[in-house]
């Protein structure tokens, strides 16, 4: 992968090596692995093959380091110091800026356990390690890791696979960790999620996109795994159809990959509502994509991220209910009205929910998913199965691309929305669609355009439709909810709950219609910035 939240580098299918040059920088995936099974690993034939030897087993024990506020963390930055035989080595690691597996490393051999901050380049890693004294940090976690070391070699490509089994520690308490760390010493990426792949035929391994650090602080500070928004898509005036694929698909494989962890967390609902945007995102790139270029790889990608998004609504509409609609409706003060009991009712179904995410998240299709979406960018796979016009398409500048596409969805939106007044609720609900296609599309496309305050009335007024096209999408989910629950068994009190939602929301809807009329006349009535 070449692509990060903060921005995306075209380069795809680059020596790891040449991405950062300047920077040190390991290239590395890795995977969660079922308890116990790492021999197995090791033993089978697709390690076997490649391995130059039985490699070596070490112990590892490292503590991690930081100032009692987390200056370190905040930062982006992890600082340890481990044991390796009879030497010890300091490491800091930043996130990098041009991929999900890659981050910014140094490295220095220092006396002892303790850090020494006068070893490390501290004008090169920047603030805040800058500005902080060795006397103000402290411990903050440990881990003890038994680690089996193979150098895997394959023609132009050497991968350095390590196994680690162990545990992080925090005080009396620990979190056990099984994994396969595959970084990347010579070749391209790609070998990476290829090799990756052949693994998962193996054993069910997972893509974990979380360091050893992340889950030592938040096992130490209760800290959550943060929803990520979309970052801007990077396209360039100079770019070609075949960079802005690069950077469309970098900027979607990045976004889903950042919220892995907080929709397996689910203590934040934001978690698993930008894990289902960014493959949103996706398959609206997809799709206006394919209708240019008939791909197989890129059609497979689609099929395989509407079978994700589809698994994740259920969570995803119990959350909006238990945590938006709710309180709504508690906000009216409407006279009584046991909300909580029907809140408390909804409670187990909302956890089931949550609890199928987590196997969705560990089932072995969307982790294969996630490593093929990366090796299609690192391969450009999308040029393989396409006709010589559409090739031609792959060199057209992308600004006149992304005209055509606006310029097709929103024709699009226009014929869904005629006589809007009249529109049935199903064609209500295939406008909005349409809707979301226009503002995905206009966010991805921004960058090619100038910044003109047409451009902002135009998103202004997409944005306000969309929002209450949604509420009224949010009201028939409620609906559809509801009828999920098991009435005979409500207490009495969450049952004449269920009628008042039902009635109130009748009401919001009966009266959203004059605005709602409104904003589409207001929306049809703005040039496209883009013109």
């Amino acid at each position: 992968m070449v692509a990060l939240v903060q921005g995306t580098d075209v380069r795809s299918g680059t020596d790891a090596a040449a991405v950062t040059a300047d920077v040190p920088t390991e290239t590395e995936l890795k995977l969660r692995a079922p308890a116990g099974t790492l021999e197995d690993i090791r033993q089978s034939a697709v390690v076997q093959q490649f391995a130059r030897n039985k490699g070596s087993v070490r112990r590892l024990e490292a503590i991690y380091y930081d100032t009692p506020d987390h200056r370190l963390f905040a930062a982006g930055l992890s600082l340890r110091v481990r044991r390796e035989g009879r030497r010890y080595i300091q490491t800091v690691k930043r996130a990098a800026v041009h991929g999900s597996l890659q981050r910014h490393e140094w490295e220095v051999v220092v006396a002892g356990m303790t850090p020494e901050l006068a070893a490390l380049p501290v004008d090169d890693i920047g603030q805040p390690l800058a500005g902080i004294a060795e006397s103000k940090l402290v411990s903050m976690f440990a881990t003890r890791v038994r680690r089996h070391t193979l150098l895997l070699d394959q023609q132009e490509t050497q991968i350095e696979m390590a196994l680690d089994e162990g545990d992080i520690v925090f005080g009396q308490t620990s979190l056990p960790l099984c994994e396969v760390e595959l970084e990347l010493k010579r070749g391209k990426v790609a070998a990476l999620y290829q090799f990756g792949l052949g693994l998962m035929d193996i054993l069910p391994l997972s893509f974990e996109t979380q360091s050893k650090s992340a889950r030592g602080y938040a096992l130490a500070v209760g800290d959550n795994a943060s929803a990520v928004k979309a970052a801007p898509s990077g396209l360039g005036r100079s770019d070609t159809v075949d960079d802005g694929i690069i950077r469309l698909l970098s900027n979607c494989h990045q976004q889903i990959i950042a919220n892995l962890a907080a929709a397996r967390d689910g203590r934040e609902p934001e978690g698993i509502h930008q894990l289902r945007v960014a493959l949103r995102r996706l398959r609206v790139t997809l799709h206006f994509l394919c209708h240019h270029l008939e791909s197989s790889a890129l059609q497979g990608l689609d099929a395989e991220a509407k079978l994700f998004g589809q698994a994740l609504g259920p969570a995803r509409n119990w959350d909006v209910f238990i945590g938006s609609t709710l309180p709504g409706i508690e906000e009216a003060g409407l006279p009584q009205v046991h909300i909580a009991a029907l809140r408390a009712a909804c409670t187990s179904l909302h956890d089931q929910a949550y609890h199928e995410v987590r196997d969705v998240l560990d089932a072995p299709r969307t982790n294969r998913f996630l490593l093929s979406f990366g090796l299609v960018i690192e391969q450009k796979s999308w040029r393989n199965d396409i006709s010589g016009e559409e090739l031609k398409v792959l060199t057209e500048p992308m600004g006149q691309f992304a005209t055509r596409v606006l310029d097709r969805i929103e024709q699009q939106v226009r014929k869904r929305g005629r006589g809007f007044r009249r529109l049935q609720p199903d064609e209500r609900h295939r406008l909005r669609l349409g809707l979301k296609k226009l503002r995905y599309a206009s966010d991805f496309f921004l960058p090619l355009y100038s910044r003109r305050a047409a451009t902002t009335k135009y998103l202004k007024r997409l944005s306000r439709l969309q929002d209450l096209l949604g509420e009224a999408n949010d009201i028939s989910t409620t609906q559809e909810l509801l009828a999920t629950l098991e009435h005979d068994a409500l207490a009495p009190q969450a049952n004449r709950a269920v009628g008042t939602v039902i009635g109130w929301q009748g009401h919001l809807q009966t009266v959203a219609i004059k605005r709602l009329n409104s904003r589409w006349e207001a929306f049809k009535d703005t040039a496209p910035f883009w013109s």
